[in-house]
C-alpha cells in the first residue's frame, strides 16, 4: 500500500472453491475534507520457488457527506445606514463558506422569524449572495435600531446564524413644532394688550419641539423683526412671550409676531407662526406704514399692470380719521402706479434693468381726519435680470497680427465680449467654430493661443469664427470674424539666382575702361519688407581693389584701368545680406573673373577655376599670374625700395644716437614722458599729407596700442627696433575676435603720437620692425600695416590675426595668415601703383 496503510486494509476471502478473494477495508473515519484521494499500489505473490508475484495501482476517491455546516465570516455585524437612504441602498454584505462540495456547499440565506416585521418590512436579502438592502424609505424617529437575525444554510437541518444591527443614523428631515398656549386670551385670534400693560408682561407660552436628534433636534426660538416683546427661555424647548418695552398706542396699533423655530442641522430647518398683538388707545396719532422701507423685487420684461406689492399703513385713531389714502409721492416715476384705497403697487409698463436696474420713491399715507395728517414711506424696486440680452463682441471682425516665429501657445491675442444682462447671464462663454486644430481661446479670458507654428511663406492669415455663448438658462449666443495675419520675420537667407555655380567665369577684356560693369550678381529672398531689402559686398579676393561692386544693384564694375599685374583669374567672395531685424542673414558665393584679352583655352581658364575652388576661401589668388616681363619690373621696384628703406633706417639709427648723447636734463625730461614716442621724421610727414586720403570703413581694423622696444643685436653698429601691437580687431563677420600680438603690452597715454600714421608712410615697407610673436631668423622683418584700401601696401585679410612672414628677403612683401571670416588663412597681397 502505497499511500493510506493506516487508514485501508486488504482482507483475504477464500471461496469454497478456493479461489481468494481480496477485500479493501476501512480501518479509520474518512474527511473528505482533510483528503480527497488515496492512490495505493496492492501486490499478488503465489507461494512457488522462486515466488511469482505482480502488482496492480488502486485509486480511491472519498465522496463528499453534507458533514459541514456554513461558517459566517462574521457572526456579529454592526452597520449604520443614514435615514435617508433611497431604495436598493446596499446595507450589509453578508459572506459565509460551506467545507462541503456541490450541492452540499450551496448557502441559502434568510431571516429569522424571530425578527420584527418592521425590518422585514424595511429590509430585504439576497439569498444567494447574502447582501442585505433597503426595501421601504427608513424613517429614525419611527426605529432608530433594528436587529436583523440571518440563517445561512445548505441544506442541512441546523443553519448558521448571523446578527446584523442596523443604526439609522439621523437627517436633519423633520420641522421643528411651535406650540401657542396664551396666557392672555385671544379675541378672533388677535391678544388684545393695553398700552399701560407693564414690564415683562406674560402674553403666551411658546413650546417648539423637533423629532430629530442630538443638533437636529436642538432648537432655537427668536422673532424675525424688533418688537417690543421677548421670548424669554423657562424650561428646555419652552419659551415665554411678555413685554421688553413700555408700550406706546400711538406708536403702534398692533404687532403681528413672526416666532421662528429654528434646529442646529446642516442645513437647519425653520417653522415659524404668527402671534397678532393689538394695541388699545386713544386715536390721536397720523397714519403709520408698517415698514418705512419697502424693498421689492420683480424680473425685467414683466407684463403692463403687475402687481407688485400691497403697501399698508396703519392709523392709530378710528373712524374716519383711520380712513386712509394712499398717494406715490412726488419722486415717483410714471411707470408706477398706487391704488389710493388698497394700497396696491402695480407697474403699467415692462420694466427694463439694462436701462435702469433700480427704482427708489416715496408713498404716502393720509388720514381723513381735518386737518389730515400725513406720513411716507421709501420703496425700492429691484429689476431683476433675464437673459434678453446677447453677448456683443466689442468688434465685428478681429484683426490680429503676430510674427511667424511666435512659439506655439504663446498670445495671438485678446477676444473681448460683453454681455448687458448680469450674473450668470453675463457669464459668456467664448469657444471657436471652425479652426480648432489651428488656435485655441480660452473660454473666459478670450486668450488666443496658436497650437501650430507659423510660417508666413506657407500660409499668410488665418479666419475663423468666435461663439460667444452666455450662461442663461436659454442661452444666447453671437459669432465674430478672427483674422490671423502673420507677420513676416526674419528667417529665410538670401538666395543667389546670379551666378548660378561657383564654378562659373567672366571674362574681362584687358580693354575694358574703369566704371564699367564687368559682370553682376543677383539674390532673392523669400521673406518681405525689410526682412527682403538686399545689399551686396565683396568681403574677399579683392586684395588688389580692382572691382568695386553696386550694394543694391549687385553690378560689378572695373574701379581702375587693367594693368599687366592685374592680367590671370580672380575670384572675388561676394557677400549678400538683407536687412532683417534683428539680425541680418546672409549668403556667400564666389565670383570668377578672368582678366585678358581673350579666352584662348577656356579648359585652362576651368582648370584654374576648379583649382581655385580648392583654394579656401580666406586666401586671395591671382597674385602670382603675371607675365615674366612685369615679374622683372616688380624687382627692379623692390630693389629701389630697399635701398630706400636702408637709408631711412641708417638715418632712423644715427639719430637714436644722438640722442642718447643728448645732456642729462633731456634725458630727464624724456623719462618724464613715459613711454611717449618722438615724433616721425617730418619729410615722411609731407609724402604723407600730399596722399589723396579717404574715408575708412567703420569696420577696418583699429590699432589701438603700440609699444616700441629698443634692444641692440649683435652687431654694435647697427640697431634694430623690436615693436609689441595689441590691435582689437572690428570686422562683419561675427566670429572675427582680437588677437594679442603683444608679449609685455603698454598702453600709451592719449596724449602719444599716432604710430599707425608713421607706419603709413609713402614706402611700401614700413620703417620698423615688428617684433613677432614666435623667434624668427634675425634678418626677417615682419610687418604689420592697418592701411586704408588706396594705399600702396594694401592688408588683404578680411579680420587680422596672426602674420609671419615666409620670404628670406628681408624686404619682400610678407604673407599674412588670417582668421576670422574664413577660417582658413590666406595672403597678404600688394598691390603697387604703377606710373
Amino acid at each position: 500500500v502505497l499511500q493510506g496503510q493506516n487508514v485501508f486494509g486488504l482482507d483475504i476471502i477464500e471461496t469454497p472453491e478456493g479461489d481468494k478473494w481480496p477485500q479493501l477495508i476501512v480501518q479509520q473515519t474518512l474527511d473528505r475534507e482533510q483528503k480527497d484521494t488515496y492512490v495505493m499500489k496492492i501486490k499478488v505473490e503465489d507461494g512457488g520457488s522462486p515466488p511469482r508475484s505482480s502488482t496492480a495501482i488502486l485509486q480511491v476517491t472519498v465522496t463528499d457527506v453534507n458533514d459541514n455546516r456554513p461558517v459566517f465570516k462574521d457572526n456579529d455585524i454592526e452597520v449604520s445606514v443614514p435615514e435617508n437612504a433611497p431604495v436598493g441602498t446596499s446595507v450589509s454584505q453578508l459572506h459565509a463558506t460551506d467545507a462541503d462540495l456541490g450541492s452540499n456547499a450551496q448557502i441559502h440565506f434568510y431571516f429569522s422569524n424571530q425578527i420584527s416585521s418592521l425590518a422585514k418590512r424595511l429590509f430585504a436579502i439576497d439569498n444567494t449572495t447574502g447582501l442585505i438592502t433597503i426595501r421601504e424609505p427608513l424613517d429614525r424617529e419611527e426605529s432608530p435600531v433594528h436587529k436583523l437575525t440571518v440563517l445561512a444554510s445548505d441544506g442541512s437541518s441546523t443553519p448558521s446564524r448571523a446578527t446584523v444591527t442596523v443604526n439609522v443614523t439621523d437627517i436633519n428631515d423633520n420641522v421643528p413644532s411651535i406650540d401657542t398656549r396664551y396666557i392672555i386670551n385671544p379675541v378672533n385670534g388677535t391678544v388684545l394688550l393695553s398700552e399701560k400693560a407693564p414690564l415683562n408682561t406674560k402674553i403666551a407660552l411658546i413650546t417648539v419641539m423637533d423629532k430629530d436628534a442630538d443638533l437636529n433636534g436642538k432648537v432655537t426660538c427668536f422673532t424675525d423683526h424688533d418688537v417690543p416683546f421677548r421670548l424669554k427661555p423657562v424650561f428646555d424647548n419652552q419659551f415665554l412671550l411678555e413685554t421688553a418695552m413700555f408700550l406706546d398706542y400711538e406708536a403702534t396699533r398692533e404687532y403681528a409676531i413672526k416666532i421662528v423655530a429654528s434646529d442646529s442641522g446642516k442645513p437647519p430647518l425653520n417653522q415659524s407662526a404668527m402671534l397678532l398683538i393689538k394695541i388699545k388707545d386713544e386715536n390721536d396719532n397720523a397714519p403709520v406704514f408698517t415698514q418705512s422701507v419697502i424693498g421689492l423685487s420683480i424680473p425685467e420684461n414683466n407684463a403692463p399692470g403687475t402687481q407688485l406689492t400691497k403697501i399698508s399703513a396703519t392709523d392709530a385713531d378710528s373712524g374716519r380719521n383711520a380712513e386712509i389714502s394712499y398717494i406715490l409721492g412726488s419722486d415717483a416715476p410714471p411707470i408706477f402706479n398706487l391704488d389710493r384705497r388698497t394700497g396696491i403697487l402695480t407697474a403699467v409698463r415692462k420694466l427694463d434693468r439694462e436701462k435702469q436696474d433700480r427704482y427708489s420713491f416715496t408713498v404716502l399715507a393720509k388720514d381723513n381726519g381735518m386737518p389730515p395728517l400725513q406720513t411716507n414711506a421709501t420703496v425700492t424696486v429691484s429689476v431683476l435680470d433675464q437673459n434678453d440680452n446677447s453677448p456683443a463682441f466689442t468688434h465685428n471682425e478681429y484683426n490680429f497680427y503676430v510674427p511667424e516665429n511666435l512659439p506655439m501657445y504663446g498670445t495671438v491675442g485678446l477676444i473681448t465680449v460683453t454681455d448687458a444682462d448680469s450674473g450668470e447671464n453675463a457669464a459668456v462663454t467664448l469657444s471657436i467654430l471652425n479652426g480648432r486644430d489651428n488656435f485655441i481661446i480660452d473660454p473666459l479670458t478670450g486668450v488666443i493661443r496658436p497650437n501650430i507654428t507659423f510660417d508666413r511663406e506657407q500660409q499668410g492669415s488665418y479666419t475663423f469664427q468666435v461663439k460667444a455663448v452666455d450662461g442663461g438658462r436659454l442661452q444666447r449666443s453671437s459669432t465674430a470674424k478672427v483674422t490671423i495675419n502673420v507677420v513676416d520675420v526674419n528667417d529665410n537667407r538670401p538666395v543667389f539666382v546670379i551666378p548660378s555655380s561657383n564654378y562659373s567665369y567672366e571674362l574681362v577684356p584687358t580693354s575694358a575702361s574703369p566704371g564699367s560693369v564687368v559682370t553682376k550678381v543677383f539674390a532673392v529672398d523669400n521673406d518681405t519688407g525689410m526682412n527682403a531689402e538686399l545689399r551686396y559686398s565683396i568681403i574677399g579676393g579683392n586684395s588688389r581693389g580692382l572691382f568695386t561692386i553696386d550694394q543694391l544693384t549687385g553690378n560689378i564694375t572695373l574701379k581702375e584701368k587693367v594693368i599687366t599685374s592685374d592680367h590671370g583669374l580672380h575670384r572675388l567672395v561676394i557677400k549678400v545680406n538683407d536687412l532683417g531685424q534683428p539680425e541680418s542673414l546672409y549668403t556667400i558665393a564666389l565670383v570668377h573673373l578672368f582678366v585678358n584679352e581673350t579666352v584662348t583655352n577656356s579648359s585652362y581658364v576651368q582648370e584654374l577655376v576648379r583649382r581655385n575652388m580648392e583654394t579656401p576661401v580666406g586666401q586671395n589668388i591671382g597674385d602670382g599670374e603675371i607675365t615674366p616681363q612685369t615679374n622683372d619690373y616688380v624687382k627692379i621696384i623692390i630693389a629701389i625700395i630697399a635701398g630706400t628703406m636702408t637709408v631711412i633706417l641708417v638715418i632712423f639709427v644715427t639719430a637714436l644716437v644722438r640722442c642718447r648723447q643728448t645732456p642729462r636734463h633731456k634725458v630727464v625730461q624724456k623719462n618724464k614722458q613715459s613711454g611717449e614716442w618722438v615724433s616721425p621724421n617730418q619729410e615722411n610727414r609731407q609724402i604723407k599729407k600730399k596722399k589723396k586720403k579717404k574715408k575708412r570703413s567703420p569696420k577696418s581694423l583699429l590699432l589701438n596700442f603700440v609699444t616700441i622696444e629698443e634692444s641692440k643685436p649683435d652687431d654694435p653698429g647697427h640697431e634694430h627696433i623690436n615693436g609689441t601691437l595689441d590691435i582689437p580687431v572690428e570686422l562683419e563677420e561675427q566670429t572675427m575676435g582680437k588677437y594679442n600680438w603683444a608679449t609685455t603690452p603698454t598702453t600709451f597715454k592719449p596724449d602719444s603720437p599716432d604710430l599707425a600714421k608713421h607706419y603709413k608712410s609713402a614706402s611700401p615697407q614700413p620703417t620698423f620692425q615688428i617684433k613677432p610673436e614666435t623667434p624668427v631668423p634675425p634678418k626677417k622683418h615682419h610687418v604689420i600695416q592697418e592701411l586704408p584700401l588706396d594705399n600702396t601696401f594694401v592688408v588683404g585679410c578680411d579680420s587680422l590675426s596672426k602674420c609671419s612672414s615666409s620670404s628670406s628677403d628681408p624686404y619682400s612683401v610678407s604673407e599674412c595668415s588670417c582668421q576670422g571670416g574664413f577660417k582658413t588663412p590666406g595672403p597678404i597681397h600688394t598691390r603697387q601703383v604703377m606710373k
